[in-house]
């Protein structure tokens, strides 16, 4: 199960340093838009604000809803897109995507689809949330067996567990319908284990940085805005938020602890159709 790990060489007292980015909602035409947002040109503006940034990132983590559309040059698109960072890139599926064709289509030297990464003083397990045909997710047993068996064979190392799907409700009545099914479960028995040192998930296009009260300490519970379009908090029905797309840092610490923040793109530029009534 664990044959597939990817390893990278960060000494253990260094931080392991982060850029995360979601929900891109790509389609085959570049010129394709979601709900009055030009995606390629969303995601673009995107990664130019991190660039801008020069931020040392060690890793890119793409955390599902890679396309929209469910089309190869959309996941083609994105391997473009990416290549201009030169990082290494570890993806998992969304409820938009088709594994298996991200697996043919999202190749590249630097661009990963093992689920389990090991570097510097941490593991980050790129889990599977995804229910084939359904919005909403769903922790199976072969994800917290591979969880259990990567803490087994790397007891002393901490541990991020990222996936698409959120584990706990936003509060947001038609969102949360599609939500992680089990998500309670999940965060009791992911807890149980002191290595567990954050979650971070995408799904959502908004953010979210609270905590889990865990056996072992508090959790940091995060997700991350969208690359394109941002669905507006605590609203009872779809709506869209006029916050622009955005991405997340993290800095994962040699003592498990975890800094991070979300950026977003400066300006005005995307503004999506108020008007719309879901997607």
């Amino acid at each position: 199960m664990l044959k597939d790990a990817v390893h990278y060489s960060v000494a253990e007292n260094e931080p392991v340093r982060l850029v995360q980015v979601t929900d891109p909602h790509l389609f085959a035409d570049p010129e394709g838009q979601l709900l009055g947002v030009n995606t390629t040109n969303s995601l673009q503006a995107v990664l130019n604000t991190f660039m801008a940034t020069k931020y040392p990132a060690d890793l890119l983590l793409a955390t599902g809803d890679i396309s929209q559309d469910y089309s190869p040059e959309s996941y083609q698109h994105f391997v473009d897109r990416i290549e201009a960072l030169n990082l290494p890139c570890h993806y998992l599926p969304g409820n938009h995507d088709d594994p298996r064709l991200m697996a043919v289509r999202m190749q590249g030297e630097q661009v990963f689809g093992q689920q389990l990464i090991v570097i510097g003083a941490w593991i980050i397990l790129m889990l599977d949330s995804t229910v084939r045909g359904k919005p909403g997710g769903y922790m199976g047993e072969q994800q917290f067996a591979l969880i259990d068996a990567a803490i087994k064979a790397h007891p002393n190392k901490h541990v991020l567990l990222v996936m698409h799907h959120n584990p706990i409700m936003m509060e947001c009545a038609w969102l949360d319908q599609h939500c992680m099914m089990n998500g309670t479960d999940f965060l009791a028995r992911t807890s149980a284990y002191p290595q567990v040192k954050g979650v971070l998930w995408g799904h959502v296009h908004q953010q979210v940085d609270k905590v889990h009260v865990g056996p072992h300490g508090d959790i940091p519970l995060m997700a991350t805005p969208s690359t394109c379009i941002q669905f507006k908090p605590l609203s009872p029905y779809f709506a869209l938020d006029q916050l622009q797309p955005g991405y997340r840092l993290l800095e994962l610490a040699g003592d498990g602890s975890i800094r991070t923040n979300v950026y977003r793109v400066p300006g005005n530029r995307f503004s999506p159709d108020n008007k719309a009534s879901g997607y």
